[in-house]
């Protein structure tokens, strides 16, 4: 019998690849949702309860500057963790790399809900915390490179920006799962929300750390990082490290990567952490009130994402990201503006435009674009460098310096406005200055290699 006859039919092989793309989707959208809902809640907490807890001998202005500072310390080691976790990904496989991340951030993020406060243990208290911040940013430092790595290697290139663009939306998933908690958790009476209440969300995403980890053992390797290992082995017999590779053969990449997500990284921790604070700090509006206006827009924003994502599929990757970064250039000081009316209609509607527009414009494409920059051998490495020596310059310290400029600028945000726009400027800058190797080069570079 010719053995053409037990060749699987194509609607077979078809079906076989759609479930693999379904669960790297699946696994990539989890562990992001993860780790945003584990920042999210610490950025929350920061505005709203860390400050009283964890620093009650200082004034609120410095209580809340101290509680951002152990936020940003979290980002200070995530480029040391998408180094160390991303060389695991490259040189043995996406697979365990992603394991261990949403291990590492759950473990942390439970055990913050677990801490005594200052009143308990006086100074080891913050000490305490900050090392559980040191874990969950060395574990978040790799988690979003890893799950859009595995889904660009895994999707077509026809919906790499949608379907990248989704992990964005999951991160804005998480994010608003992180509001919702606090909004419930903000109905109960001070003392509550003071003595166990702010404990739940903590506590809670053990749920969500268990399904993510049940889920990405159930993950087999993506095929193209397969096949880019046999085309290396059949090349040299020595073994290479990835992160050198990509310092050898991309540093214009690297340098400009991490440029580029200046303007999304300040935005993005305008509206995920200093913005309630903001609103409850400084204008006086209610906590419910500020939480329910971040639930609402944040929830508008995944939505929006993947469909920002899938229009960079048709026109492209840097184009849709350079509008995104002009959008909130332009859009900063109204943002501003209309918060400070203190009318929560028109502060849901800024924040609205904020994540449903300005947001998603820079997250739907901004996945594909840093994914196209590097070659499959190293590309894990160049995703985690790129997002994460950004996010300990700029991401981490951007709450804490907003909060700062307020203060300098006695109350008034504009300030914080023209921070902004500056890394607006810069990202818009770099995007230009890499937006046509981002077309397809890493493609194009394993051909030749393989060749």
């Amino acid at each position: 019998m010719s053995s053409q006859n037990f060749a699987p039919a194509p609607d077979a092989v078809l079906s076989v690849q759609r479930s693999g793309i379904r669960r790297a989707v699946i696994a990539g959208a989890i562990g992001t949702i993860i780790e945003w809902f584990d920042y999210a809640l610490y950025s929350t907490a920061a505005g709203l309860v860390i400050n009283k807890l964890f620093f009650p001998q200082l004034s609120p202005v410095a209580g809340t500057l101290a509680a951002f500072a152990t936020f940003a310390v979290g980002f200070f080691v995530r480029p040391l963790g998408g180094i160390v976790i991303s060389h695991i990904g490259d040189r043995f496989g996406r697979k365990p790399a992603l394991i261990f991340t949403v291990s590492l951030m759950g473990a942390a993020t439970v055990l913050m809900g677990l801490l005594p406060t200052y009143a308990q243990v006086g100074i080891a208290a913050p000490v305490l915390l900050v090392v559980l911040r040191i874990a969950q940013g060395f574990g978040a430092g790799a988690e979003y490179a890893g799950a859009v790595t595995l889904i660009a290697e895994y999707v077509p290139e026809r919906q790499k920006g949608m379907l990248t663009g989704a992990m964005q939306s999951a991160s804005l998933f998480g994010v608003m799962l992180a509001f919702l908690a606090f909004l419930a958790a903000s109905w109960a009476p001070e003392d509550m929300l003071l003595s166990w209440g702010w404990r739940v969300p903590f506590i809670a995403s053990a749920v969500l750390f268990f399904v993510a980890l049940w889920i990405r053992n159930r993950l087999d390797e993506t095929p193209e990082y397969v096949e880019a290992m046999e085309r290396a082995a059949a090349r040299r017999k020595e073994q290479h490290i990835p992160l050198g590779e990509l310092l050898r053969y991309s540093p214009r990449e690297v340098v400009f990567g991490i440029l580029l997500v200046s303007g999304h990284n300040a935005h993005v921790y305008i509206l995920n952490a200093f913005a309630i604070s903001y609103m409850t700090g400084t204008l006086g509006m209610a906590r419910s009130t500020a939480l329910l206006a971040a639930v609402i827009s944040s929830f508008l924003g995944v939505l929006t994402t993947p469909i920002s994502g899938a229009i960079s599929d048709r026109i492209g990757f840097a184009k849709v990201y350079n509008f995104g970064c002009i959008f909130i250039f332009l859009y900063i000081f109204p943002l501003f503006w209309m918060l400070d009316t203190r009318n929560p209609v028109i502060a849901i509607l800024g924040l609205c435009i904020g994540y449903g527009i300005a947001f998603a414009g820079t997250a739907g494409s901004q996945a594909a674009l840093l994914a196209n920059l590097f070659e499959i051998r190293y590309r894990f490495s160049g995703i985690a460098m790129s997002r994460e020596v950004n996010a300990m310059l700029v991401a981490g310290p951007t709450p804490f310096i907003a909060t700062a400029l307020v203060a300098v600028a006695g109350g008034s945000p504009w300030l914080v406005a023209v921070f902004i726009m500056a890394m607006e400027a810069v990202g818009l800058i770099a995007t230009l200055a890499v937006q046509r190797r981002a077309i397809h080069v890493s493609t194009v570079r394993e051909a030749s290699a393989g060749g």
